[in-house]
């Protein structure tokens, strides 16, 4: 039995297919760990899901900040865009909502305590210890599980508030802890978000760096996370392990088996 890391899927189906083939996945032992984004800019988000949920039993993910894109959706909460084209066929699909209920119960931080490590779409907050980033991540686990998750998702949206602080409440807390979970890139010396710059590592605006660069960013487990494909799977620090390496953009789909560290690619097209 091994237990497999994977970076960002983004719908692209039959490079899955081809990485499982490559790894020799071995339904009903192996076990199958997603770093969130399983949809959006592929050709095929709804066949993903449909291969993922065939395996649910081995499979746990993350969600992604696309994946609750997608949730709001179909919550009617967001307004369909023509880039959501591929995400419409689940919408559509007989089986979506057995498919977006499955996506909704998936957490934003997930523990491996086996491998001593952590696992969320962005990564882990500066200041943040492995344990709060789980306590916080329940905390918008059950606002999309609950009664009111229509209310989370119409208020999901925006950068604000950048940062941390205790006392923050309501739906601002809960968009700020979504922030760091799903879209975190660069923060300031404060551990405050910058959420609109994508490019490389080296490419930060005046004032931020890399979440990973961060002085207060010494996580006590191995921290792996998806998100950012510019990092091409490098980040220079062995407590964070990049896998996102660009597969919708034409790269690769990578998987980190944890038994033995070593890494799993195939070329997307």
């Amino acid at each position: 039995m091994s237990t497999y890391v994977i970076g960002d899927i983004q719908g692209c189906r039959r490079a899955l297919e081809n990485l499982l083939d490559r790894i020799a996945f071995r339904p009903g032992s192996d076990r199958l760990v997603l770093c969130g984004d399983l949809v959006a800019r592929g050709h095929d988000s709804l066949g993903t899901l449909r291969l993922l949920y065939q395996h649910r039993d081995h499979v746990d993910s993350v969600l992604g900040n696309h994946d609750l894109h997608l949730l709001a959706l179909a919550a009617g909460k967001a307004p369909a865009k023509k880039k959501d084209a591929d995400l419409q066929a689940i919408l559509d699909a007989g089986d979506g909502p057995v498919l977006l209920d499955w996506l909704r119960h998936m957490p934003l931080a997930l523990a491996l305590p086996d491998f001593a490590s952590l696992v969320s779409h962005a990564g882990l907050p500066p200041g943040w210890s492995p344990e709060q980033a789980l306590a916080r991540s329940a905390e918008v686990e059950a606002a999309l599980q609950g009664p009111d998750s229509a209310g989370f998702f119409a208020n999901m949206y925006g950068n604000e508030p950048t940062g941390w602080d205790d006392n923050l409440r309501g739906y601002a807390r809960l968009r700020v802890i979504t922030n760091y979970l799903t879209r975190m890139r660069f923060v300031d010396a404060h551990g405050h978000m910058e959420l609109r710059t994508k490019g490389e590592a080296g490419g930060a605006p005046a004032g931020y760096m890399p979440w990973f660069d961060h002085p207060d960013s010494q996580p006590a487990v191995r921290v792996l996370f998806g998100h950012w494909a510019a990092l091409d799977g490098h980040t220079g620090h062995p407590a964070a392990i990049a896998l996102d390496t660009g597969c919708v953009w034409g790269g690769k789909l990578t998987a980190l088996r944890l038994d033995d560290d070593r890494r799993f690619s195939c070329r997307c097209e």
